[in-house]
């Protein structure tokens, strides 16, 4: 018997991707579960008819497959292609190939050499032209010169790298060999040369690129031959100019007279290309600049996961290894890494969405939008190194906030909430809506209003006052522990202290022990913020604040907002200019309509707590939505010591009446006198 289409690339995709899950076949092939049922039944019929033994399924959807299951499957495939029956993709894919790397092609050709109908052959023409209608490039015929491309030619290099490499990945070297006339010969030239590129440049490429490079660069080699060379190039000439990868290539194919564009384009392909070693980060080369943006990333991740990542520098390189080949995938539109389905587990998936929410610097330091499939692996570097530190998300308590009032308000309350409880991890500020389709795993809601859930609901009002935001640790806190702090035997903590370190002075640790759990709990937080409670007026003092008519962009805004505090020496000139690069990156600076404040970390430059004022009557576009009339910058050396006074500038931001009054305000005392009346709360 003889697998159908359907059931034959269910059984590919297992073999190269066996953790792949049943619900995940069923999205990615659009069967039912009734289908998949049914190819799965004529598999194992199959694999029975062969003397392979069955393919078992889990309860929870995943694939136990025996190794000679995977042995007698990738055998099939090594052998010829041919022999088993071509899927429509691989049949669309080698049409291209040939179009790709032959001259004069007719009709027969295609018949001849995939063994098809020539009206099979004629639709998959047809459905090979709308594969390439997104690169621009068309399949033109004469009848002179047959079937061939048209198009500019670095969308047809793009393509090129795209169709050998799925066909090299998932159908075996040798029927590309065979329908592109590559000889061994070439291909093991080819080797030599990208080997003599990773001795000169101390890298190591991963296995899988180094056994699709060969095929890429002398496919391109023969295109360049036949004339087919690119005359214009989208890619600024001193970015790949640059590099370390452009001297080197010169260097290596210098026998070979290689047009300047074409020298560029083999230099693109190699820097997108991925990397498993390379030399330490003091000699990264160009986009040395991608270092800091990977800290920021990683101090946003961290931030949210409440970790501190060990071995940082480690971890950075590892990023940078790559992120560096991804920037030019991203860039120049050749990003065509593969990510293996299901590689997000769902030990991973809070993991991937935190990173989805950090990786806003790099987005940025490209301008463009980062694919799935290049934040999926920077998921797998992340989870990979938390795992290996021990760390986990799933033991960490996840929350998420709930607030139908617009996002101006779910933004303040999510902020609070951030600060009030730096241990959670708090995945996202949701509308009802939202929250009724949420699929991430969390174990507490904050809400603004009732709600039905299997989890704790923590019902709170969306401004929290002092007595709201004591109350409302202590009842979460309390519910998290399982325990009242007074209830603790000092005598019991002792015997477990003398069982795990000696003790000095036994009497004076009972007495500091008897002292700190028998405290009263309410009172002593409330005095330990009484400790470190600077008022509004404090940080905002007269000249701090500014008033303008109109800005010319809200760069010039944070400028001009900063300054007092610079002047001061409150925050060094990086910090101001860390805040210019983090504005766009991060969702809660407005935290009312026309109300924001902008602030970075106190490692970026702070040496004394502050806050300043800029009031600009025109108002500053900070995105399309949204004008802000109100600027406070906030400088903070710790988590705690600027707290107070936030919250009474969080309190005056929510007031409607208040902030219209604020904005038609234009002298500065009139403004510290309103700053103050929100002091003494």
């Amino acid at each position: 018997m003889e697998l159908n289409e359907r059931s034959n690339k269910i059984l590919q995709e297992l073999v190269v991707n066996p953790r792949i899950t049943s619900t995940t076949l069923e999205k990615k092939y659009e069967l039912t579960r009734r289908q998949l049922g049914y190819s799965f039944n004529k598999i194992n019929d199959w694999l029975v008819s062969h003397n392979l033994p069955e393919i078992e399924r889990t309860r929870q959807g995943q694939f136990i497959i025996d190794r000679s299951v995977f042995a007698q499957v990738n055998g099939e495939q090594k052998s010829s292609v041919g022999v088993a029956v071509l899927s429509e993709k691989q049949r669309i894919y080698f049409i291209i190939l040939m179009l790709l790397s032959r001259e004069e092609l007719s009709l027969n050709h295609f018949t001849f050499e995939l063994d098809f109908s020539k009206n099979t052959i004629l639709n998959d023409l047809k459905q090979a032209q709308s594969f390439l209608e997104s690169y621009g490039v068309t399949i033109k015929y004469t009848r002179k010169q047959g079937y061939m491309l048209e198009g500019k030619e670095f969308q047809i290099r793009r393509v090129l790298i795209k169709v050998t490499y799925e066909l090299l990945v998932h159908n075996g070297a040798s029927k590309v060999e065979e329908l592109a006339l590559l000889s061994s010969e070439q291909l093991r030239r080819f080797t030599q040369k990208i080997e003599k590129f990773e001795d000169q440049l101390n890298i190591q490429f991963t296995d899988e690129k180094m056994e699709t490079m060969p095929y890429i660069l002398a496919l391109i080699l023969r295109r360049m031959e036949r004339g087919f060379v690119i005359s214009t190039f989208p890619v600024k000439h001193e970015d790949i100019s640059s590099t370390n990868e452009y001297q080197v290539i010169g260097e290596i194919f210098e026998s070979i007279d290689i047009p300047e564009e074409e020298r560029l384009f083999m230099t693109l392909h190699l820097l997108t290309t991925n990397v498993y070693r390379s030399e330490e980060l003091s000699d990264v080369g160009s986009r040395g600049d991608l270092i800091p943006v990977i800290e920021q990333m990683l101090q946003l991740f961290e931030r949210s996961a409440c970790i501190n990542f060990q071995d940082r520098s480690q971890l950075v390189e590892k990023l940078f290894q790559h992120i560096r080949p991804a920037y030019y995938r991203i860039k120049y539109g050749l990003t065509e890494t593969q990510v293996i389905q299901g590689s997000i587990t769902e030990e991973l998936k809070e993991v991937h969405h935190l990173v989805k929410r950090s990786i806003s610097p790099l987005k940025a330091y490209i301008d463009e939008e980062i694919p799935d499939n290049e934040v999926t692996y920077v998921t797998m570097l992340i989870g990979g190194w938390m795992t290996r530190q021990g760390e986990s998300i799933e033991k960490k308590v996840k929350a998420i906030v709930v607030c139908p009032q617009g996002v101006s308000v779910s933004r303040l309350l999510f902020n609070q909430l951030t600060e009030l409880f730096p241990e959670f991890v708090f995945l996202d500020s949701l509308s009802v809506r939202e929250y009724m389709e949420y699929e991430l795993d969390y174990d507490y809601v904050f809400s603004t209003t009732m709600l039905e859930s299997e989890e704790k609901v923590m019902v709170c009002k969306a401004f929290l006052n002092q007595d709201d935001r004591l109350r409302l640790r202590k009842q979460v806190m309390m519910d998290v522990q399982g325990y009242i702090l007074n209830d603790i035997h000092v005598d019991h903590l002792m015997d477990i202290i003398k069982n795990h370190t000696t003790v000095h002075d036994e009497k004076a640790l009972i007495e500091e022990l008897n002292s700190y759990v028998h405290r009263d709990e309410e009172s002593s937080i409330k005095r330990s913020l009484e400790r470190r409670s600077l008022h509004l007026d404090d940080f905002i003092q007269m000249d701090h604040i500014t008033v303008r008519r109109s800005v010319d962009s809200w760069e010039e805004a944070l400028r001009i907002a900063s300054e007092p505090l610079v002047q001061k020496r409150y925050v060094e000139e990086r910090y101001v200019e860390t805040m210019v690069h983090q504005m766009v990156r991060d969702p809660y600076i407005i935290i009312a309509p026309h109300f924001a404040i902008p602030h970075a970390a106190p490692e970026d430059g702070v040496n004394r707590a502050g806050m300043s004022l800029l009031k600009v009557k025109e108002g500053v576009s900070f995105n399309p939505d949204e004008k802000v009339h109100v600027i406070v910058v906030i400088a903070a050396e710790d988590k705690k010591k600027h707290m107070h006074g936030l919250m009474q500038l969080m309190n005056l931001a929510s007031s409607e009446l208040d902030r219209n009054r604020l904005m038609q305000m234009e002298e500065t005392k009139e403004i510290h006198e309103l700053i103050q009346s929100y002091s003494g709360e």
